[in-house]
């Protein structure tokens, strides 16, 4: 058997890893796109990270300690809700506008809050199912956010260093990078809520297992 040392260690590598989904990364280079500094762009990283796992100890928690589960329709809509949040990212960054407060840390915090929405289940059920211990599976959630702020600090300075490389003597470049950002978070988002349409969201029999 693994060790409760070995179980945590996994928690947060398996959040640095989970940093690095696609709807992650699609998500947070609509907000770091045309970021000039690379600080502050993992501090965006960051603070994504942050309101991600506050919905991952949050969600995660209710269903690590009581054992519950989630109604599929439930499910369907906290990713609808996330596909929703794509689009309006994407469309933002493709009109050239900024939302208010954008460069805030409200906006990094709120998009990785709902954006936990969408995997917070899947998370906590892999807990319920190899962490014993509703404690040791409260703080496997912790290090797994852990990694995940870590993991999004660093995919953010990465995404920004061709921005803040070219911001200077390219400003053209850095119009590209916020419109390529900006396509590919409004074509995830619809892709997604075509998903969730086709598994019953709006139906009499919906269809949703935690991914």
């Amino acid at each position: 058997m693994l060790s409760a040392f070995s179980i945590l260690l996994i928690g947060f590598v398996l959040g640095m890893r989970h940093a690095t989904d696609a709807d992650h990364v699609v998500a947070v280079t609509t907000i770091v796109s045309d970021q000039p500094s690379l600080l502050r762009a993992s501090a965006v990283g960051a603070l994504w990270g942050i309101g991600h796992s506050i919905t991952i100890l949050l969600v995660g928690g209710v269903i690590v300690v009581f054992r519950v589960g989630i109604p599929p329709r439930i499910g369907l809509a906290m990713e609808f809700a996330v596909a929703i949040m794509l689009v309006v990212l994407g469309a933002v960054n493709l009109s050239g506008r900024q939302i208010a407060g954008a460069r805030s840390s409200t906006r990094p915090l709120v998009v990785g809050f709902v954006h936990g929405l969408a995997g917070s289940a899947f998370v906590a059920l892999l807990v319920v199912a190899a962490v014993p211990g509703a404690w040791l599976g409260l703080l496997y959630l912790a290090l797994f956010g852990v990694g995940t702020i870590a993991g999004m600090g660093l995919i953010t300075m990465a995404l920004a260093m061709p921005s803040a490389l070219t911001a200077r003597r390219f400003v053209n470049m850095q119009r590209y990078l916020r419109l390529a950002s900006g396509l590919a978070s409004v074509a995830f988002g619809l892709v997604l809520m075509r998903n969730g349409i086709a598994d019953g969201l709006f139906s009499d029999a919906p269809r949703w297992s935690p991914h």
